[in-house]
């Protein structure tokens, strides 16, 4: 067409957004869809840069010191890549040569990450095309632990995984952080996981954070005398006057 531009909508994805996370914490970004837990999770990455303010990782600024932050982590996303043909095996060991990793320690901690998170070994040799949703997902977070980062970013990391397979997870994000001393940060709408894996919780609504504190602490914030003990979900909807499920809805008409 001639004559006619297209005006594109601005959108602020994280507003005025400020949090610290303490080391060896596992801080969970819990909210619901299209609300900026991913382009937090990017900008923490590198994968973004800020438009305004700034983003530190171990003192690190993610703009000046990008190539000493990226040593320091590892992303996990709710849509992990892969060489579909190719095995768990060989996508692990690929990405173990990509990070330096000794081949030799690489392949035994390769068998005991996905072993872990309950791949068999015909799995572990199988096509990656072949396998489920689930099982790739595992496949993913198995890369994240080879390399044992100091900062590990996961994005929705347990989407699409059956009630098992989450918390087999699960134990591997706390194993990391217990045995690594690794921090964790991690997005999630699943308000069950946000309870009872993170020791912090930031709630996030449009782009800004409403509460930040630990579990037990946002639901003591809610509590009303005589009523039984809140959830998440009871924070969530006295926060921002409506479920995490009709937050889903709005975020997918808009």
């Amino acid at each position: 067409m001639r004559g006619k531009r297209e005006e594109r909508k601005r959108v602020v994805a994280v507003d005025h957004v400020s949090f610290v996370v303490e080391r060896g914490e596992i801080f969970g970004v819990l909210g619901p869809n299209g609300t900026g837990k991913s382009t937090l999770i990017r900008l923490m990455s590198t994968l973004l840069m800020p438009d305004t303010g700034r983003v530190r990782i171990f003192g690190l600024d993610v703009e000046r010191d990008e190539a000493q932050v990226k040593r320091l982590i590892n992303r996990v996303s709710v849509e992990a890549s892969f060489f579909k043909k190719l095995s768990p095996m060989e996508n692990l060991m690929y990405g173990a040569r990509l990070y330096g990793v000794d081949p030799a320690y690489a392949r035994r901690k390769v068998v005991e990450i996905l072993t872990r998170l309950g791949l068999e070994n015909r799995s572990i040799g199988s096509s990656m095309e072949d396998m489920s949703r689930g099982m790739q997902q595992k496949v993913a977070i198995a890369r994240a632990f080879l390399t044992a980062p100091v900062l590990l970013l996961l994005d929705e990391p347990t989407t699409g995984l059956d009630p098992h397979s989450k918390r087999e997870v699960q134990a591997a994000v706390r194993e990391l952080r217990d045995t690594h001393e690794a921090t964790v940060v991690l997005t999630t709408h699943d308000m069950q996981e946000a309870d009872e894996l993170c020791d912090r919780i930031a709630i996030v609504d449009k782009g800004r954070i409403v509460a930040l504190d630990t579990p037990a602490a946002l639901k003591d914030m809610v509590r009303q005398a005589g009523e039984a003990p809140p959830s998440l979900e009871d924070v969530f909807l006295r926060l921002t006057g409506k479920k995490l499920e009709e937050a889903d809805k709005e975020a997918e008409l808009t």
